[in-house]
């Protein structure tokens, strides 16, 4: 299999190939909510805590460690999150939160509670999160695992300024039906490149190797899979190929 040149960047010397497929689409998308939040101005050590939504995924997990790294408290949010609590707490979880209550969205406007969310479910829990994100904070979301519709309301926007980002990784070069002109194909590369040199700044290696759930063959995808789909698998799953 080919492909061109310009869709492959160098690995950071500081990770396996290995390392690099444990960060794999999930890691690099969780920096770049973790950016995208940044360049909105909306985090802050002192702005209060980040809610990470599907804290237990491949995402959030990539997001609770980055932004435990950075210094913020980070309060991941999971289904499960009496089974998983330790392991996001070794992730650097300051506190582990189950679903939020997604009866809660009767009340557009709820108490003010996180300075940024990453969101990784999307569905009535992101609806609950924008309702309770602090005055001019910000809301990153790329996650559908709770479905693809968002309940809310104006209000959380023109009452308080909360701005919801969405983030989309695929940052295309030369892909049909997509961005056609060259310069913003290598202003995408650019910003790839710039995500990957925070990802070895910004992630820990030992929160990679905490995330490895295993390394399977590729004949093994199958019963991965209905592992994943029934929530028995945390973190990030590497497939060899050869």
């Amino acid at each position: 299999c080919r492909v061109q040149a310009e869709w492959l960047v160098s690995k950071p010397s500081i990770f396996s190939l290995e390392e690099c497929m444990m960060i794999g689409t999930a890691g690099f998308t969780a920096m770049q909510m973790v950016m995208e939040l940044e360049e909105a101005g909306r985090l802050g050590v002192s702005k209060g805590p980040v809610l990470v939504t599907g804290a237990g995924g491949g995402v959030g997990s990539a997001a609770v460690a980055i932004l435990a790294k950075l210094g913020y408290h980070v309060t991941a949010s999971s289904g499960r999150a009496g089974e998983l609590a330790d392991y996001l707490k070794r992730l650097g979880a300051t506190e582990v939160i189950g679903r939020l209550d997604a009866n809660a969205l009767k009340k557009p406007l709820q108490d003010q509670q996180w300075a940024a969310v990453v969101d990784c479910v999307g569905g009535p829990g992101l609806g609950a999160a924008i309702a309770q994100t602090k005055f001019r904070g910000a809301v990153a979301c790329v996650g559908v695992a709770a479905g693809g519709s968002l309940d809310s309301t104006v209000y959380p926007f023109v009452l308080r300024g909360v701005r919801l980002l969405g983030v989309d990784s695929t940052l295309p070069w030369n892909v049909a039906g997509l961005a056609t002109d060259p310069a913003e194909w290598e202003e995408n590369r650019k910003y790839r490149l710039q995500v990957w040199q925070r990802l070895a700044s910004d992630m820990p290696v030992e929160a990679l190797r905490e995330m490895h759930e295993a390394t399977i063959p590729l004949e093994e995808v199958p019963s991965w899979s209905e592992k994943l789909l029934e929530g028995k698998v945390r973190g990030r799953v590497v497939v060899r190929v050869s």
